[in-house]
C-alpha cells in the first residue's frame, strides 16, 4: 500500500493522463434517472445503510445464530431461514462497488492513498475516519436512512424530514469544520 501525502505535486504524479471528470449536470441527470428507475422497478428508492445492515446481520448469523434469532431487530433480517443477502439493496451495494471500481479504472484514477493534511499522522487520520464512519453508520441506522436514502430518495419525494436532515447534515459539517481545519494545515 502506497501512502502519499495530499498535495498538488503528488496529485499530478499519480497518473500522467487521468481523464477529466464528467459534467456534473450530466451526472445529476443520470443519478435522477437511476433514482426514478429504482422507484419504478423496485418500489424503493436508493440507499446503502440497509445493505450494510443486511450484510452485518448475515455475518452475525454465521457466528452467533442464536443471538440473531432472539434479537427482535436482527431476526427480521437474518432470523430462522431468512436470507439477508437475497435482497435488492445488497445487489445495489455490490453494483455500486463494482461500478465505482470499473469507473476508476476507465478514468485511470485507481490508486491507494491516505488523504490528510501535513499536521496529522497516518494512524490518527485512519482512526478519525473509523470513528467518523462509525458515528455516521450508527446515525444512519438510528434515523432509518443514510445520506443517500434521506438526501436522494426522501428529498425527491419532497419529504420534510429528509429536507430537514440534509440541512442539518450540512450545517453540522460546516459547524465542525473549523475544529478540524487545524489538522489539514501546518
Amino acid at each position: 500500500m502506497t501512502i502519499k501525502p495530499f498535495g498538488p505535486s503528488v496529485r499530478k504524479g499519480k497518473d500522467p493522463d487521468p481523464r477529466p471528470f464528467p459534467n456534473p449536470y450530466l451526472i445529476g441527470v443520470g443519478l435522477g434517472t437511476v433514482l426514478f428507475l429504482s422507484v419504478l422497478i423496485t418500489g424503493d428508492g436508493l440507499g446503502a445503510s440497509g445493505a450494510v445492515q443486511r450484510i452485518w446481520a448475515w455475518f452475525e448469523s454465521l457466528i452467533v445464530p442464536q443471538h440473531v434469532d432472539n434479537n427482535i431487530y436482527l431476526v427480521t433480517y437474518a432470523g430462522g431461514d431468512a436470507q439477508p443477502l437475497n435482497h435488492w439493496i445488497v445487489m445495489l451495494a455490490i453494483g455500486v462497488l463494482i461500478g465505482g471500481f470499473i469507473s476508476g479504472i476507465i478514468s485511470r484514477r485507481v490508486y491507494t492513498e491516505i488523504v490528510k493534511g501535513p499536521a496529522i499522522a497516518n494512524g490518527t487520520r485512519l482512526l478519525f475516519a473509523l470513528l467518523g464512519g462509525s458515528f455516521v453508520g450508527f446515525g444512519a441506522r438510528f434515523a432509518r436512512g443514510c445520506t443517500s436514502s434521506q438526501g436522494l430518495s426522501g428529498s425527491a419525494l419532497l419529504s420534510v424530514g429528509s429536507w430537514v436532515f440534509m440541512m442539518a447534515f450540512f450545517a453540522g459539517a460546516l459547524a465542525a469544520a473549523p475544529f478540524f481545519k487545524r489538522l489539514w494545515n501546518d
